[in-house]
């Protein structure tokens, strides 16, 4: 399965984006209210500078207590940012996404964020795949 499919099946298509120089406080709360793993850092909604997980404010939190809250999200995110395209296997980035230890993968054409892509997207996309051979399989062994 592509990327590309894996898009076409998320309830939601847009990417909540948050602007940097955001406080932690205002990013934990939009994690929050979304439902959310993680949000990406962009100045337009289209460049990706940052990725900030629900990992990285916990991490925050342990290290300077519940004052980093104030701080802004440019010095807790993610800078160093793996992508994928739109026509990357699923197989290639759950490789990504498990040796780099990390559930969520902007979609790239070109330099243009297109999409986001979590793990859990990824597994549900696999399972949907597995169980759609599965019943072509039976439907072949019964003789449809």
């Amino acid at each position: 399965m592509l990327v590309q499919q894996i898009l076409k099946l998320k309830a939601c298509d847009g990417v909540i984006t948050i602007a940097p120089g955001t406080r932690l406080a205002e990013a934990a709360r939009l994690l929050a209210e979304r439902r959310i793993g993680a949000v990406v850092v962009s100045p337009d909604g289209k460049r990706v500078v940052g990725i900030l997980s629900e990992r990285d404010i916990v991490r925050e939190l342990a290290v300077k207590g519940g004052a980093c809250l104030a701080d802004t999200v440019d010095g807790v995110m993610t800078r160093d940012i793996v992508t994928c395209a739109r026509d990357d296997s699923s197989d290639m980035v759950l490789a990504r996404m498990t040796e780099g230890r990390f559930r969520h993968l902007p979609v790239l054409e070109g330099q243009e964020m297109i999409g986001l892509i979590s793990i859990g997207d990824v597994v549900k996309a696999q399972i949907s795949e597995l169980a759609m051979e599965k019943e072509a399989l039976e439907g072949m062994i019964k003789g449809f």
